[in-house]
């Protein structure tokens, strides 16, 4: 890795042990992390089941992916500095127990109200759990004792959970019924809240440390209203007066959120963290790869769904590739993050997304899986494996330990902003391509994958601004 981004007062500080079985214990909480990631994505699938069996109407629906996504991404600075305050081990079994105690309430769901809570309770609590894992992770390996390969392994579980939350979506869904998608957390959740206070030893006590309430509550007051409504611009539009309304208020909160930041003795984010230019250059683009994979991996199900004819659970069978290559190729990364340095890694990946999703743009309405999709999803999979893990080494380089939990609710806060903006930008321009194909004479079916072909184009088009970005970061470490 390369440290010529790194100030001298953001140099790595050493961690005290934390695990006799730090391997061991990097297994449990990756796949903690896997749920998180997996959740975002495994709904999509069992919607149109949801919807039949709660009597729930389209717009309803939508609120089904947009009530975990709210809290999620509008907590995350939160449950990082919560971390940092009250102890990364502590929070993180909070998350978890929250998480799966939210995901049996969702699976016995009655009724629309019930599961809609349920899922903002689960959302809440990924909030608290992903931002204290990622800290733990960087506890248990310092930076010269196996983090890039530790960070090898969790950018592989993370980038291949949008992808099996797919296939495991329309296996679920197809032999168990839409509960199972929920029900499934509960076991694991179960493993993991036993398994880390074995693991992993309690983190020092830091009592005295101050939580900056006002700024607390000024980010997370701004960062729902921004997701909210880059959700919404996803059926109103970008014009729409309540997207725009929610838009310039989340703005505005944020905005007194900076200034609350600058005055208070104890801010909940030490901006001190972004004179590490490794951290801000790895958060911005981790912001662009959220908004190119969210896109993909929505357009991707849609197009085999609505074009190709596939069914859930033949869609979800044809993710699978994307996945074990995207596993596969992580645990490599790790090699060339030494050899070449996070951004230049990180650069190149990106290109290479970019290349796969140009690519596939090309498969036309008839388009045969093993000719035209396969391909081009393989070289996708990989890149993002290279992509996943050299961004998050990038974010997370010379942060000191007392601001581990705030890099990582950075780093996640930058993907769910990015992903939130992205799949309503991508989204409107499939939608508009195809209502203006469909409006010239095209058969249905061709409008879907004409819109479809530009939507992959759009979210190449993020792929390539986070590689042209990253190269400018190599440029400078050189």
């Amino acid at each position: 890795m390369s440290t010529a981004l790194l100030p001298a007062a953001m140099a790595p500080t050493p961690s005290l042990p934390r695990s006799a079985h730090r391997w061991l214990a990097l297994t449990v909480l990756a796949l903690a992390q896997f749920l998180v990631v997996l959740d975002a994505s495994i709904v999509n699938i069992a919607l149109p089941r949801i919807g039949a069996g709660l009597g729930l109407d389209d717009t309803l629906l939508t609120w089904v992916i947009v009530a975990y996504v709210l809290p999620f991404g509008g907590l995350l600075l939160l449950g990082g500095r919560l971390a940092d305050r009250f102890g990364h081990r502590k929070v993180f079994l909070a998350g978890t127990f929250g998480f799966a105690a939210a995901s049996a309430a969702a699976g016995l769901s009655l009724n629309g109200t019930m599961l809609l809570g349920a899922r903002a309770v689960q959302g809440a609590s990924a909030a608290l759990l992903a931002p204290a894992a990622l800290a733990l992770l960087m506890q248990l390996f310092p930076v010269a004792d196996g983090r890039a390969k530790a960070l090898g392994i969790w950018g592989a579980v993370a980038g291949a959970g949008s992808a099996a939350g797919v296939l495991l979506g329309g296996v679920l869904t197809a032999w168990l019924g839409w509960a199972s998608i929920f029900f499934i957390n509960v076991p694991i959740g179960l493993v993991v809240l036993t398994a880390i206070p074995a693991l992993v030893s309690r983190d020092a006590s830091k009592a005295g440390t101050r939580l900056d309430l006002p700024g607390a509550l000024t980010v997370t007051a701004g960062m729902v209203a921004l997701v909210a409504a880059l959700s919404l611009a996803l059926d109103a539009g970008f014009a729409d007066p309540l997207t725009i309304g929610l838009a310039a208020a989340g703005l505005v909160l944020l905005a007194l959120f900076v200034l609350i930041e600058a005055r208070t003795a104890a801010p909940l984010v030490s901006f001190a963290i972004f004179a590490n230019r490794a951290v801000s250059l790895g958060n911005l683009v981790m912001l662009l790869i959220g908004g190119a994979t969210v896109g993909l991996f929505f357009v991707l199900s849609l197009h085999m769904q609505n074009v190709l004819g596939y069914d859930a659970l033949a869609a979800g069978i044809s993710q699978l590739p994307l996945a074990v290559v995207l596993i596969l190729a992580a645990g490599t990364v790790p090699q060339a993050i030494a050899r070449f340095g996070s951004a230049a890694t990180l650069s190149a990946s990106l290109l290479l997304v970019a290349a796969g999703l140009a690519w596939l743009s090309f498969a036309p309405v008839d388009a045969s899986f093993l000719v035209h999709l396969l391909g081009p999803t393989l070289v996708i999979g990989a890149a993002l494996g290279g992509a996943f893990v050299a961004g998050t080494e990038l974010a997370v380089s010379g942060v000191q330990e007392a601001d581990s939990g705030l890099a990582s609710g950075l780093i996640n806060t930058s993907q769910q902003i990015g992903g939130a903006f992205g799949l309503a930008l991508i989204f409107t321009i499939a939608t508009t391509r195809t209502v203006a194909l469909a409006e010239a004479g095209s058969d249905p079916v061709a409008a879907l994958a004409g819109g479809y072909g530009l939507a992959y184009l759009g979210a190449a088009g993020f792929a390539l601004a986070g590689a042209a970005i990253a190269a400018l970061g190599a440029r400078r470490a050189r």
